[in-house]
């Protein structure tokens, strides 16, 4: 019998299969909206305006001004043009860049929101929104957060480059990595990490090979909806509180930034948490940390944060925050410990299993 364990279970709509961004106009008209804002980032703005004329007087308009790390900025004159067009939600299309505006958005105003990823950012699926200001990244927890309704299509991915793929899998992953050991882990969020890792794990290297490939896309895209599942569903640990410091403090990209980290943060609690991830370090030969830095290798993943921009005399200041009012983690988080793990990190060595 398991022990004793409480799952919550996040309401939401999920739409899957090729051809569903058809289906956006009727989910509009299902949450009884009659006018979208469309979102995207600016590179997304073309298909952000080709959606806003499929959908004819169902747009409001389009915004196209989202950026990584969801700064508090941009959010406000996003609700300007949200109350100027007077929408009464939002379509999110995009990766994680967009689909956090929609979700602070949400946040402030209780918008409904349809969410149309494009990459395997997984956070479609949280009620987690996480915001920078003043050079700090802060995370929210809310129900009005969590997207209404979520439609994975495929055939949008197929033109997404090789290495955004591989770090945003790699993103996807980190969530599934960390729910597993979590402090308030439970069977069912347990299954869906583990599987959604082996999705992941077998989807990536096909789509390096053969990056148009629909069935490894759509197996991708299974993979990161199950990994944001448990990321909506369990606390997050060290690896996520080292990227937010990271990403939040030295605006290093974002899924690079996690695609990095993964391997040493694995490695660091894999003594602490040995039976929660030896699921997940035998889909990798069985060392877990180095397991993860090999597979990330052999996709052509960065490895090194020098690589990103960080500089060495920078990782002091990324240690002390790091370990200042840290994550629940299975492992404590000892201030020279993470210094040392952000070092590894930053030189691009491989973990020691």
């Amino acid at each position: 019998m398991p022990a004793p364990f409480t799952y919550p279970i996040n309401p939401g709509r999920i739409l899957f299969g090729p051809g569903k961004l058809a289906d956006v106009a009727d989910e509009i008209r299902h949450l009884g909206a009659t006018r979208a804002l469309v979102l995207s980032t600016p590179s997304q703005r073309a298909k952000a305006l080709a959606l806003a004329e499929q959908l004819g007087p169902l747009a409001a308009g389009v915004f196209s001004e989202a950026t990584m790390h969801t700064p508090v900025d941009v959010t406000s004159r996003a609700m300007v043009a949200y109350d100027a067009a007077r929408a009464d939600c939002v379509v999110a299309l995009g990766g994680g860049s967009t689909i956090g505006l929609g979700k602070a958005i949400a946040w402030r105003n209780d918008a409904p929101q349809i969410v149309i990823p494009t990459t395997y950012a997984g956070s479609e699926v949280t009620p987690i929104l996480g915001q920078t200001e003043n050079g700090l990244k802060t995370t929210v927890r809310d129900a009005k957060i969590l997207p209404e309704v979520v439609i994975y299509d495929a055939d949008l991915t197929l033109g997404l480059p090789v290495a955004t793929s591989v770090a945003s899998g790699l993103n996807a992953m980190a969530h599934a990595v960390e729910a597993v050991y979590a402090r308030d882990r439970n069977p069912v969020s347990s299954m869906l990490a583990v599987e959604g890792v082996r999705a992941l794990r077998d989807a990536l290297p096909v789509i390096v090979t053969d990056p148009r490939n629909a069935d490894a896309r759509g197996e991708a895209l299974y993979g990161s909806w199950l990994c944001g599942t448990v990321l909506g569903t369990v606390g997050m640990s060290l690896h996520h509180k080292l990227c937010h410091t990271l990403g939040g403090t030295f605006n290093l990209q974002h899924a690079e930034t996690h695609a990095i980290v993964l391997p040493h943060a694995a490695a660091y609690n894999a003594s602490a948490a040995a039976d929660a991830l030896r699921p997940l370090a035998d889909l990798f030969g069985g060392g877990i940390g180095p397991g993860l830095y090999d597979f990330a290798r052999s996709l052509g993943a960065p490895v090194a944060l020098r690589d990103l921009g960080l500089k060495e005399d920078q990782l002091d200041l990324a240690a002390d925050l790091a370990a200042k009012n840290p994550y629940w983690n299975p492992r404590p988080v000892e201030r020279d410990a993470i210094r040392a793990l952000l070092e590894r990190a930053w030189q691009g060595s491989r973990p020691t299993p």
